[in-house]
């Protein structure tokens, strides 16, 4: 790693592995990173002339090769139901949606991994958007600075924010390293001291990503499964023809049967008339009963232009009973901020799609 004056580092960029190889790059103690990480992470600064433990000549430094620069807020909404969007702009006309979810004695921020999705999961908003462009380290734990000093995270040492999840725009396993990196400040007590459990990735079923995120970093998992065969589930999830519902269930398992004792959540959207009968809540039992997790079930969210619609409450219910009477612990996910399209699968921002999607999918892939 080098540090050019024509090409400043955004330090944001930077775990602490990283920071520390960038403070040796300019003739530092690698000490220094601890510093820094500090500076950013637990007290909010971003200014090199306000870190007052770092010399003047140091500081002076720093503003020669480095910034600290986070996304900027183009726009914030709130719901009725206190749940808060902000949409985040990283140039080039594209933004993404990330969103505070205020409950009574937790509050979940939903982050974005990519401007788009490559996937195109047909209930999914972000999906119908297309894809631009993977998300760097500084613009994924950007979002969850900015919520941190939007919300006041630490005042009054109490924490607004209690778990992180990457369930907003994108498949975060297609874009592997910046995503590690952003949970690795996520998880370190000089970033924002997460536990294990409290930080959760959310994927398609990338199988290959599945088992390199096991091998590199110990988070939750969940996984957006929406069918119990693969036939309904290669309608909804066109993913699902690379790697079928067996191979995914064979990495869940193993990424579950390791000493952390990490957890799988199965996200489940329930869909009128698509995936609600009762028997497929009988094949989910079937598929799921020996393997270690949860179900989540979520009423699919509307937006404009799809087709799809949300199953009935009392067919939830029934769907909930069926699943819980086999033997699985299955909970209702409650919609929260539908009033600014801030419920699961709603999340859009701003797009500007550049390229075909099979022509993407398949060059990230290469990257897996």
């Amino acid at each position: 790693m080098t540090a050019v004056d024509t090409n400043r580092i955004n330090l944001f960029d930077l775990d602490e592995i990283q920071m520390r190889a960038f403070f040796e790059s300019i003739g530092e103690k690698p000490f220094r990173a601890s510093q820094m990480l500090k500076w950013i992470y637990h007290q909010g600064i971003t200014d090199f002339d306000q870190m007052t433990n770092l010399s003047i000549e140091l500081r002076r430094r720093l503003g020669q090769v480095a910034i600290i620069e986070p996304p900027r807020v183009l726009s914030e909404q709130l719901s009725i139901d206190g749940t808060t969007k902000w949409l985040i702009g990283f140039g080039g006309g594209n933004a993404v949606e990330t969103v505070f979810i205020p409950e009574t004695n937790r509050g979940t921020l939903c982050i974005s991994s990519q401007v788009g999705c490559a996937l195109n999961c047909t209930f999914c908003a972000t999906g119908a958007q297309g894809f631009n462009r993977n998300l760097s380290t500084a613009e994924i734990i950007g979002q969850v600075w900015l919520a941190a000093q939007a919300l006041g995270h630490e005042r009054n040492g109490k924490r607004r924010i209690t778990n992180v999840v990457l369930m907003g725009m994108g498949e975060p396993l297609l874009n592997f390293d910046a995503v590690v990196a952003a949970l690795s400040l996520l998880r370190n007590d000089l970033g924002f001291g997460f536990a294990a459990k409290r930080v959760t990735l959310s994927t398609a079923g990338l199988v290959p990503g599945i088992e390199r995120l096991r091998e590199t970093i110990d988070v939750a998992l969940a996984v957006s499964l929406h069918a119990p065969e693969d036939a309904l589930r290669e309608t909804l999830v066109p993913l699902n023809r690379k790697y079928p519902i067996a191979e995914l269930m064979k990495s869940c398992a193993d990424y579950v049967s390791d000493k952390h004792k990490r957890t799988v959540t199965f996200e489940y959207t329930l869909i009128d008339g698509v995936n609600d009968h009762p028997d497929h809540a009988r094949q989910l039992v079937r598929l799921l009963r020996r393997l270690p997790s949860k179900l989540n079930l979520i009423p699919f969210n509307p937006f404009p232009g799809t087709r799809y619609r949300c199953s009935p409450e009392h067919r939830i219910r029934e769907f909930q009973e069926i699943v819980m009477a086999g033997g699985l612990i299955a909970t209702v996910r409650k919609t929260r901020g539908n009033d600014i399209d801030a419920a699961c699968g709603q999340l859009a921002g701003k797009v500007l799609d550049r390229t075909r999607r099979s022509q993407m999918f398949r060059e990230q892939m290469q990257r897996i």
